[in-house]
């Protein structure tokens, strides 16, 4: 059981997934759940193993939740006694320890175009789920993306509204055209996504946000995307304006100044 729960844990994580291992270190008197008992906590609620079940388990899977959201570990302790928090008969008291596993980003690239493949490099480089979305087979294959892990052929507005989103995933709109640009953002803007960036010229995008409010987006949504796209760091070729959509990412992803490292760190000498 231990080693399909970890196993479970670890695919969860490779996916992207949020999971937490959940360990009681603790037990004294009577309790459903022995010492060393563990169980796996996924943001679905669904669980592996367990530490006893009943309202023990209940609270302790709600706390897990808690932890993984708010990406912080944390212990927890319970009087399993009637006037206890769980108003349980059991008479004994328990400890625990909520280990919360750092997922792995998701990066989304909406192209498989000359500046997906370079997209595609650094996203693997930094150990991010790749998923790469296009509507031409010769652009979206083994050959092209050989360690991806997901290739997604078809139209790629209708993929990516049917496709699962998260604050751990990045989103980078560079199809073959403005028209293409626009039917992906349409169908992510307003979800709750850790980013979302869109290629095009400032005038390009600005016929792009003019068309969606016409269609009923909201200016204010529109305006949490990041378009055009990337710092402004490179001379235009693919390879570095990839590289600065990555930096981009990073910046927000780890809350960044984006400054000079000698403009944030103090050098006496």
């Amino acid at each position: 059981m231990e080693g399909r729960l970890m196993l479970e844990i670890a695919k969860r994580i490779d996916r992207g997934e949020k999971a937490a291992l959940v360990t009681l270190i603790g037990v004294e008197g009577s309790s459903p759940g022995k010492s060393g008992s563990l169980m796996g906590v996924f943001s679905d609620r669904s669980i592996v193993g367990t530490i006893g079940g009943g309202n023990l388990e209940f609270q302790v899977i709600n706390s897990a939740i808690e932890a993984m959201e708010a990406g912080e570990n944390r212990e927890f302790e319970f009087k399993l006694e009637v006037d206890g928090s769980l108003d349980m008969r059991c008479g004994g008291k328990v400890k625990g320890y909520i280990k919360v596993f750092q997922r792995r980003r998701k990066l989304v690239i909406a192209g498989g175009g000359h500046l997906g493949v370079d997209l595609y490099k650094l996203g693997k480089y930094l150990n991010m789920y790749t998923v790469i979305i296009d509507d031409r087979e010769e652009y979206v294959n083994k050959n092209r993306f050989p360690e991806a892990d997901e290739l997604l052929c078809g139209d790629i507005g209708e993929i990516l509204k049917n496709y699962s989103l998260d604050d751990g995933s990045y989103v980078v709109i560079v199809t073959r055209g403005h028209l293409g640009d626009k039917d992906a953002l349409k169908a992510v803007i307003g979800r709750k996504i850790g980013y979302i960036g869109m290629i095009g010229s400032s005038k390009k995008v600005i016929e792009s946000y003019r068309d969606l409010m016409d269609e009923g987006i909201k200016k204010e949504e529109l305006l949490k995307v990041y378009s055009p796209v990337g710092l402004d760091i490179s001379n235009g070729e693919p390879a570095e304006i990839a590289l600065g959509i990555m930096a981009e990412i990073l910046k927000l992803k780890n809350q960044g100044t984006g400054k000079h490292m000698r403009e944030v760190k103090t050098i006496k000498l």
